[in-house]
């Protein structure tokens, strides 16, 4: 049996996140199909995160264990032509061999996702579905002052789903900036070691209405200390969320990947 540690990108539109369900499309039901079509084996594919319905990556790791002998670059080239060929909008962006004791979510040491947004009145042809368009010129500098409320170690219930099933609602954000990245684009990125459930869309909600003048800045650290989901006004859609990258120290001194997002890259 061989481990293999792939890397992921995706369009989230039409799955209902990275998670088999039962009632309708995941990524980790395309993969697994395709590896079936490849190998005849029935694996189940762990990945770095879960992801909601919608919501896109851009380097998302991934393992799996083969039985069948077949090498790495084998094993990606068909997993693509198997998902193309069902139309499924996912490609294996890198596979390697990795030690058996890697595990692509547990070994994981943090995790960074980027959210996008457009400002515009015109709806988006180009990116619609991958961005969140709001309709006038966002306050970006009371964006980032509010974004330092929600920096350290916090009790983030009201930044979570009330169908969160993490044990604890207390995380350390390490980083959450926003880039300008042209007049009409910002791009926002999120650093941790892992997020609650809907976290970043609710952080990225709280900024925008900041951003729109309707919280002063002051609010969104309010909202904090409440530790209470109605103080949450606005959840971001999914059409701007990416997961982008994932961090890894050595597991068991054998593997090391640092694949943390670059401001450029972004």
């Amino acid at each position: 049996m061989t481990r293999f540690r792939l890397t992921l990108e995706w369009d989230g539109r039409g799955f209902m996140g990275w998670q088999r369900q039962a009632h309708g499309p995941s990524v980790q039901e395309a993969l697994e199909v395709a590896l079936h079509a490849v190998t005849g084996e029935r694996q189940r594919f762990h990945a770095a995160g879960r992801t909601d319905a919608g919501v896109h990556a851009l380097a998302m790791p991934a393992h799996v264990d083969v039985a069948r002998p077949i090498s790495a670059f084998r094993l990606m080239e068909a997993l693509n032509a198997r998902l193309r060929a069902a139309t499924a909008p996912i490609a294996v962006l890198d596979c390697v061999e990795a030690p058996a004791d890697f595990h692509a979510r547990f070994s994981c040491t943090g995790r960074a996702y980027c959210y996008r947004l457009v400002m515009r009145r015109a709806p988006l042809t180009l990116e619609a579905g991958r961005a969140w368009r709001v309709p006038r010129r966002l306050e970006l500098e009371a964006m980032r002052a509010a974004a330092r409320h929600l920096l350290g170690r916090h009790d983030f219930t009201t930044f979570r789903s009330v169908h969160c099933q993490a044990a604890s609602p207390v995380k350390t954000l390490d980083r959450l900036d926003l880039l300008e990245v042209d007049p009409e684009r910002i791009t926002i990125v999120a650093e941790a070691r892992s997020f609650l459930h809907h976290q970043v869309r609710s952080m990225v909600g709280a900024l925008v209405l900041v951003g729109l003048g309707r919280w002063p800045v002051a609010r969104v650290g309010e909202a904090l200390a409440a530790r209470d989901r109605t103080a949450l006004a606005l959840n971001a859609p999914p059409d701007g969320l990416y997961f982008a990258a994932a961090h890894y120290s050595n597991v068991s001194g054998k593997f090391t990947v640092d694949n943390r997002p670059k401001v450029g890259s972004l």
